[in-house]
């Protein structure tokens, strides 16, 4: 079985590749569904988050308030790194784990973490591939802005807030193994990930 992390910088566009190739026929599994479940009630990574940075987090129902966590962690000082190292020693166990059950299931698969970390997160030696998804920096904004219901001033700050605690695509690309362009149109990105999923066939076949 092919190990492939997929990654790059926040809104990419990662998660519509991985959809992508998970139509063509990969296993896949996304980092933040992970984190968001390990960071449920009764949950360990829960607990500690808590812990660390108080009940002001919380929704009435007591689950994390997503928003307000992201606040406290890129606010002034920033705790990034503190919510990073919590959160994702626990992420990549059981993204671990999943990959030994996929290749017991199918010895011959592509099982593909998407994960916007993984070169900052120091994990990229788990896989036998890396795939890393580009865009243009305004893009960036725009999407996430949309996404995010805000103007593109307030899209903006944010990016550039976050994007503070990601590798610039530029360093990422010299880590990759293989570059989606998720500038251009969906057509345009979806040919390109068909391509690259049967040179990752190909690549299996050889291991």
């Amino acid at each position: 079985m092919l190990k492939v992390g997929l990654t790059g910088g926040m809104a990419s566009g990662k998660s519509v590749v991985g959809q992508m190739l998970a139509a063509l026929g990969a296993h896949v599994i996304q980092s933040d569904a992970v984190a968001h479940q390990l960071m449920q009630p009764g949950e360990v990574v829960y607990a500690e988050v808590v812990r660390r940075f108080g009940i002001a987090i919380l929704n009435p129902d007591r689950t994390v308030n997503r928003v307000k966590l992201a606040e406290a962690a890129f606010g002034q000082p920033p705790r990034i790194s503190e919510l990073n190292s919590i959160v994702h020693p626990a992420v990549i166990d059981y993204e671990n784990r999943w990959m030994e059950e996929i290749a017991q299931r199918d010895p011959h698969g592509i099982a593909i973490v998407e994960a916007a970390l993984i070169l900052e997160a120091g994990s990229a030696s788990r896989f036998d591939r890396l795939v890393v998804v580009t865009c243009r920096p305004e893009q960036r904004i725009e999407r996430w802005a949309s996404r995010a219901k805000v103007d593109m001033e307030a899209g903006r700050r944010e990016i550039t807030r976050r994007m503070a605690a990601q590798w610039p695509d530029a360093e990422k690309i010299k880590a990759a193994d293989y570059v989606i362009d998720n500038s251009g149109s969906l057509d345009e990105v979806r040919k390109q990930a068909e391509k690259i999923y049967e040179l990752l066939r190909q690549e299996e076949k050889r291991l």
